[in-house]
């Protein structure tokens, strides 16, 4: 027994080491300018900003267009209990995006405000990844959080831009 478990510790430490081959070395080189990543947070504290003033017109400055993917997609158990009930063809993907959430932000009659932490900024070039953890905060108290990704680009006068949210969602347990 002692001898089948050394070889297999044996054979799993081999063929690990297979698998870890070194990158080659432009991997991991992203080309970032210091203007640029300062662009980048500033998109992101305008987006706070934008929020907790309801600024709607700040918020729609900050996208590349208001048609941009921007949901929470549905797990797939919910995904299966709404085609079973009532739609054979969902995705999963709320269809008002961006304009359901500015519009929300706007009505809301209480503050709101998103607050991150963890942020980190990936960038090469005129393309960006923002990438952090939420808290989405409803008159004082954390409704939901979760993960939240943004892709950005730079757009043709070289302004920084969402070009897509996707973020996951978990409600607060009843208080």
């Amino acid at each position: 027994m002692r001898f089948l478990l050394t070889a297999l510790l044996a054979l799993l430490f081999a063929t690990a080491t297979v698998d870890a081959a070194e990158p080659p070395a432009y991997i991991g080189r992203h080309t970032s300018t210091p203007e640029d990543r300062r662009a980048i947070e500033q998109v992101v504290a305008d987006f706070q900003t934008a929020l907790k003033t309801k600024d709607i017109k700040l918020l729609s400055s900050l996208m590349l267009n208001s048609d941009i993917p921007f949901s929470s997609p549905a797990s797939p158990q919910n995904i299966k209990k709404i085609r079973e009930g009532f739609d054979t063809t969902a995705t999963g993907i709320r269809a008002g995006g961006y304009y359901d959430f500015a519009r929300f932000i706007r009505e809301s009659k209480v503050p709101v405000e998103e607050r991150f932490y963890n942020v980190k900024i990936t960038q090469d070039k005129n393309v960006a990844w923002v990438m952090f953890d939420y808290e989405f905060v409803e008159d004082g108290k954390v409704y939901n959080y979760g993960i939240e990704t943004w892709q950005m680009m730079q757009d043709l006068e070289g302004k920084w831009k969402i070009a897509s949210v996707w973020w996951s969602t978990n409600l607060m347990p009843q208080q």
